[in-house]
């Protein structure tokens, strides 16, 4: 006689512990019922088969496990801010590459950032701050070399709870405002992770080596620029009524 036991993934609410592997999904709850009538019970319509102990875990392929990742990867920036006591609550998030795919293409590259948010909980409204450090790769204006960069800054955002959110937040003019609904339980943090790394990085992306000798420049955008600078001196006239005053204090 053989027994089959049957693991079921109720979405959303499925408990569902991430690995070491990402596409490994440890499944946490079990249901030994009839198999048909599992079959016909089963909201996702997708029944795993645990063989025999020892239990490991399920490797799932597919949509499935596409969309279950996405939904850990997207609940991992949520606070549920709802049952923190009143005070301030520390959270720490590592940001790599992998995080930037669901928006536009970066044009940096080996992000390691490390934010730091410092959320203070009050009655009807809330304090965040960021704290963005790490580093990350950018592309340098001069040489057109990648630049390594190391990142630090610090942003506040006030979210407050009201009952018509998004007419506040059209109305808002500060941009370090937010409103959410009174009847909201989480909060999304992802937006604003990805907006204050990008905020971060300087507007002028160069190293502090000006004549481009450093470890990370382009030596043949140095030679091009010194032989454009040569043939300018030698094409351009005003260079020799210059010439005579180099030499004068």
């Amino acid at each position: 006689m053989s027994i089959q036991l049957h693991a079921f993934i109720i979405l959303p609410k499925s408990l569902v512990r991430k690995c070491c592997n990402q596409f490994v999904l440890i499944i946490l709850e079990f249901r030994l019922v009839d198999y048909n009538r599992a079959k016909n019970n089963s909201k996702s319509h997708q029944i795993l088969t645990i063989y025999p102990l020892p239990l490991r875990p399920i490797l799932m392929v597919g949509k499935t496990r596409k969309k279950i990742c996405a939904m850990a990867h997207r609940r991992e920036f949520e606070i549920a801010f709802v049952g923190l006591k009143p005070g301030v609550h520390e959270y720490s998030y590592e940001i790599v590459d992998k995080f930037f795919e669901p928006f536009q293409q970066q044009d940096f590259r080996n992000c390691k950032a490390d934010v730091k948010l410092h959320l203070d909980k009050k009655s009807n409204f809330m304090l965040l701050k960021f704290e963005i450090g790490g580093s990350l790769e950018v592309i340098c204006d001069r040489c057109n070399n990648f630049l390594p960069l190391q990142l630090w800054d610090e942003f506040n955002i006030t979210v407050k709870m009201v009952e018509e959110p998004e007419v506040m937040n059209e109305q808002e003019e500060d941009p370090d405002v937010y409103y959410i609904s009174k009847s909201e339980s989480h909060l999304d943090v992802k937006n604003w992770i990805y907006e204050f790394i990008n905020l971060s990085i300087p507007m002028q992306k160069t190293c502090e080596f000006e004549n481009m000798d450093g470890p990370y420049c382009n030596p043949t955008a140095r030679m091009l620029l010194n032989n454009l600078k040569v043939k300018e001196e030698q094409e351009n006239p005003i260079w020799k009524d210059l010439k005579k005053f180099r030499d004068l204090e």
